[in-house]
């Protein structure tokens, strides 16, 4: 089985890898000494095992990456253009291996959503532990979300420059190494491996969603994408879920950490099924390295591998005889006013999701909803959200890509345009208020799960990873921005709050309307040249 690039030195990487699990090993001692305590440990002096693991977990890291990244003739990067003159087969059938790589990245992106989802599970045991209040503990939420900032950016660079597959393991061995979250003694600790945490998590998403878009046939590659984000993150939250349900009675909220390692490890073992990207393989100027990894989805079908547009003077071929290499490419040409209104989006989405939501139950209280009642109509509301995602699935397949997001965008702006009148007008109606949190659940859940499955269509390939990781970044700096504003009291005035996201909300839909092009049934390099041209 072709993954279509071999590990530069396999021994070197698995080393690395025994060396990174090593280190988080070494801190079981230190856990293990914590059931005569019910598991508590802070204030327990760090020893001298724990530091030695601490210092193999880079090592380990670093030999991996070392091990793994592939020689590449001239950088991946290098002439982008030059080969471009053949193509994935897009009308092939799905098939076995289509199948599997799609569960393979379904499994990915719940390990990456199962992370950050813990922090709501941990934060009373370790503000119960620590000692702490809301304030201080709200830290460790913000460097959550500034981790997945910042990962979302660097892994999907990385994986523009030394390959998707590559980028997706390195980010699954960092995620293991940040497994020793659940034995640090102290809360500072703490933050510096969250934010570790959410710098490995913040990678994997954008680099899935690649590694698919570049995969699976135009015809069904936008539903695909879809129902990946969407299977995806229901997975993972209900792993978070569970696990905080099943094991931290047992252990304590530290278990939760640790199960960074096994379930990173699950990425790794199954990287004999994460193929390289055909596109990336061939842009790279591997050509029959990307025709050996089509084989592996098309089959030996004479067109499994479409004859090359070289073949044909009328074949479109962009020609970039100069083209802008980096972040600033994202702002070049046609892509400029998209990746504008994707990245409004994306950070009207954190303030919505982030923001907006996280005080929903306190202010649903204030428009006449009952403690009780509040957390029941946001569970009931989370539950028909779920087979929202059929509904986005259908029309971004079936209906238009850009403007079934434009839709969504429209229904999340009148969600909160809802809310703002209620508020100025003082409207206690428990049923208006009920139908307004439902429209709000549904239509934020339907933006996020069409956001970043378009931003992996719209950009070439040695662009890919690059703009679907600043994209999915906008939405975590959304959050970010959205935590701040919590603390200085922003949402405590519900109305105006409402409103001011309603703004950059309705200005993205316009923006997307205007500018954004379809690439439903289109293939990849059809939306290429039409943005080229």
């Amino acid at each position: 089985m072709t993954n279509g690039l071999s590990f530069r030195h396999p021994l070197v990487f698995w080393f690395g890898c025994a060396l990174l699990v090593g280190g988080v090993f070494a801190h079981a001692p230190m856990f293990m000494m914590g059931q005569h305590t019910h598991w508590q440990m802070v204030g327990m002096p760090m020893t001298t095992e724990m530091w030695l693991g601490m210092a193999a977990i880079p090592v380990g890291l670093a030999l991996s990456a070392f091990g793994m990244l592939p020689r590449l003739p001239g950088g991946a990067a290098a002439a982008p253009g030059a080969h471009l003159h053949f193509h994935v087969a897009d009308g092939v059938p799905l098939n076995r291996a289509h199948a599997t790589l799609v569960i393979v990245l379904i499994v990915a992106l719940a390990v990456d959503v199962m992370k950050p989802a813990t922090l709501g599970f941990v934060m009373p045991g370790m503000r119960a532990e620590y000692d702490i209040g809301t304030s201080r503990a709200s830290l460790l939420a913000l460097f959550a979300l500034t981790g997945t900032t910042v990962g979302s950016i660097v892994w999907g660079r990385i994986a523009d420059i030394a390959g998707r597959r590559a980028a997706i393991l390195l980010s699954a061995l960092m995620f293991m190494g940040t497994a020793i979250c659940g034995a640090m003694p102290t809360f500072e600790w703490n933050l510096a491996m969250c934010f570790l945490m959410g710098a490995s998590a913040g990678g994997l998403l954008p680099i899935t969603f690649t590694l698919m878009a570049e995969t699976v046939p135009a015809a069904h590659r936008g539903w695909l994408l879809v129902a990946l984000g969407g299977i995806g993150t229901s997975a993972g939250y209900l792993l978070a879920a569970g696990a905080a349900a099943w094991l931290e009675p047992m252990f304590s909220w530290r278990v939760l950490w640790l199960l960074g390692l096994p379930t990173g490890a699950v990425i790794i073992v199954l990287n004999r099924w994460i193929p390289e990207s055909p596109r990336f393989l061939s842009n790279a100027g591997l050509d029959d390295a990307a025709r050996a990894v089509l084989r592996r989805f098309a089959g030996q079908r004479r067109d499994a591998v479409e004859v090359d547009d070289a073949a044909h003077p009328g074949a479109p071929v962009i020609e970039e005889s100069h083209p802008v290499s980096g972040l600033r490419a994202l702002m070049h040409g046609r892509h400029r006013p998209i990746t504008s209104g994707l990245l409004v989006c994306g950070v009207a989405w954190g303030l919505a999701n982030f923001g907006f939501l996280l005080w929903l139950p306190t202010n649903l209280v204030e428009l006449g909803v009952d403690a009780a009642g509040a957390s029941a109509v946001l569970a009931r509301s989370a539950l028909l959200a779920l087979p929202g995602i059929a509904v986005v699935i259908w029309l971004y397949h079936r209906w238009s890509s850009v403007r079934a997001l434009v839709l969504f965008i429209a229904a999340t702006t009148l969600s909160l345009l809802a809310f703002a009148t209620m508020g100025f007008a003082e409207v206690r109606a428990p049923t208006a208020v009920v139908a307004a949190t439902v429209a709000l659940l549904v239509s934020v859940s339907g933006v996020i799960a069409m956001l970043i499955p378009y931003a992996a269509e719209i950009y070439p390939v040695r662009l890919r990873g690059t703009g679907s990781g600043v994209v999915a970044a906008s939405s975590k700096a959304g959050g970010i921005l959205g935590a701040g504003l919590g603390v200085v009291g922003f949402f405590d005035h519900f109305a105006w709050s409402a409103l001011l996201i309603a703004l950059p909300m309705a200005l993205s839909g316009w923006m997307l309307l205007r500018h954004g092009i379809e690439t439903r049934g289109r293939r990849l390099e059809e939306i290429e040249t039409a943005l080229a041209g």
